[in-house]
């Protein structure tokens, strides 16, 4: 293949947002993918279970993509693998945890795939690629970084990371091996940018470790525990908290069971052999001796801790005395639904800590300084900021900047963009699409922006329906019109307006037929209803008109 030949950066969700990660290098006929993540919906997007990337560049093209490498388990980086796997039968690798946090996935969407497990050091070739695992430092235990070498040079891909000097389970940023790549020749960094506006160093995990264990000690009655379902280490924190002040642990929230028991299968979870409780044995456990572990860290309507909030769990009611932690930060745009959580939790006399109040979360990703050390070690001749609002990749291509990087080969990029760079340099290329994909129910992609705007215009000023039965000939009203609305108006002043849409019907259709066009002027009436409820209320409901023709 010609030297000239371009590698190919496609980013297709990640760059502009917090999740859906999936970057794809392509290089003459072969094509891989990094990381196939999910996002979670806001209020923006209301009906929406999930938001997956716009992979239709690869699926026409599915015969290229070779492989699929995944940097760690977080949702944002493979909770998109099953719709993806659903279309394509492609080998994926990564570590230990991250295969069995995706066959979890997998099992419940009754998928079954090629995912082999790999270690930091090893490297896979796939045609003109030859990918190497480097073990990073995370919120998750088994993160991984890619050094991805290609005929054009050597890409180095951070995935998630922070440089940790004592992480749980021992788990560092391989800083040595970043300085060979960088001693070799490194042609393109792409570096996580999720904190590049905040000074200084990431604190390490062990602060919220020691933050757990006093809290746990000091606690008179329950204390419940909520986080990520793959946070894994910080549930190992819990259990050893919970050990060492001579309590036992209840899992409840079925992806927390079901991450719990695959990781304590495959040894990433030290439990104790009776340290665990069935729901039978929670219910009679001594308060003083019980810890509760669970989801809903982010306020999710149907998560083991907002049905505790609400009163609605099977097991478990919220009652003063217990002591509620909230290990995590709100996602950006769940915020209030964490808020509202925590204010139940406070209503039904809980104690409730969280990370304004105490120290039991930590960020799991590089700050400043430590972009910098990776910068500085990797030296490259191209960066791309990935994994980042704009924001985030703006002011870690600033900071690139600074630390000498010329500005003509720092790029930001947003999903979609193409990077091209060969022998004679790096420039962008025509943009592919990577529009959301929404995941609504069993639907995939079945519904788009004009749909969520009608839900969004359904949720704001409600719904006005009007039937007309009209002569097909001459476009007059053969009966009374019916008008009904749904969530516009009040029961005070809906009938008024009720009646003043139907007499606007009866004027204009009531009478003799002077319109030779009366299609056209039952497509006018609609706008003319519009107008005169927004006059009326200053609101915009959705109009709906039905026409039956007798």
């Amino acid at each position: 293949m010609a030297a000239s030949t371009p590698l190919r950066v496609i980013p297709l969700g990640g760059l502009g947002e917090i999740g859906r990660n999936m970057m794809v290098y392509e290089y003459g006929d072969t094509m891989i993918a990094v990381d196939v993540g999910l996002m979670f919906p806001d209020v923006e997007h209301p009906g929406v279970d999930l938001i997956i990337p716009d992979w239709q560049y690869v699926l026409d093209r599915k015969e290229r993509l070779r492989a699929v490498f995944l940097t760690h388990g977080h949702e944002d980086h493979i909770g998109a693998m099953p719709f993806l796997l659903r279309e394509v039968n492609v080998p994926v690798f990564c570590l230990k945890l991250t295969r069995g946090l995706v066959q979890v996935k997998l099992k419940e969407h009754r998928i079954e795939a090629d995912v082999t497990v790999v270690e930091p050091g090893d490297a896979i070739e796939v045609g003109p690629f030859t990918v190497e695992f480097f073990s990073v430092s995370h919120s998750i235990p088994d993160s991984a970084g890619l050094i991805i070498e290609t005929p054009v040079g050597t890409v180095v891909h951070t995935g998630d990371f922070k440089i940790d000097h004592t992480p749980i389970g021992g788990q560092h940023t391989d800083l040595g091996r970043l300085a060979a790549v960088g001693e070799e020749g490194a042609l393109l960094l792409c570096a996580d940018s999720t904190y590049a506006e905040i000074e200084g160093y990431t604190p390490s995990e062990q602060v919220v470790a020691e933050t757990l264990d006093r809290i746990i000690g000091d606690a008179e009655g329950r204390v419940i525990v909520t986080t990520f379902a793959s946070l894994i280490s910080r549930v190992q924190m819990v259990i050893d908290a919970a050990e060492k002040h001579g309590r036992r642990v209840f899992v409840t929230g079925r992806s927390m069971v079901n991450n719990v028991n695959m990781a304590r299968d495959l040894g990433y979870l030290r439990v104790p052999g009776n340290m665990l409780m069935t729901p039978n044995q929670v219910r009679d456990h001594p308060d003083a001796k019980t810890v509760i572990v669970c989801t809903g860290s982010q306020g999710e309507p149907t998560s083991a801790l907002t049905r505790m909030a609400s009163g609605s769990h099977q097991q478990i009611a919220i009652s003063p005395g217990d002591t509620v932690i909230l290990s995590s930060n709100p996602v950006p745009g769940n915020e209030k639904a964490v808020y509202k959580n925590i204010d139940m939790l406070y209503e039904a006399g809980a104690k409730v800590v969280y990370n304004r109040i105490a120290d039991v979360h930590v960020r799991g990703h590089a700050a400043r300084e430590e972009l910098k050390v990776i910068h500085r070690l990797v030296r490259p001749r191209h960066f791309v900021p990935i994994h980042g609002e704009y924001r985030h990749l703006v002011l870690h291509r600033e900071l690139a900047i600074s630390l000498g990087m010329p500005p003509e080969d720092a790029f930001v990029l947003t999903d979609g963009d193409v990077l091209e760079i060969d022998d004679d340099g790096a420039r962008l290329g025509e943009r592919v699409e990577a529009d959301y994909i929404y995941i609504d129910g069993l639907g995939v992609g079945e519904i788009d922006d004009f749909v969520l705007r009608d839900r969004q215009h359904l949720a704001n000023d409600g719904l006005v329906v009007y039937v007309t039965a009209v002569d097909r000939h001459s476009g007059k009203l053969t009966r009374p019109p019916e008008v009904m609305s749904h969530g516009f108006a009040g029961p005070d002043e809906e009938p008024a307006l009720m009646e003043a849409v139907s007499q606007l019907l009866i004027d204009v259709l009531g009478g003799e037929a002077k319109h030779a066009d009366w299609r056209a002027l039952h497509e006018s009436l609609k706008d003319d209803i519009a107008g005169l409820l927004h006059r009326k209320t200053h609101r915009r409901p959705l109009v709906i008109p039905v026409m039956l023709e007798v």
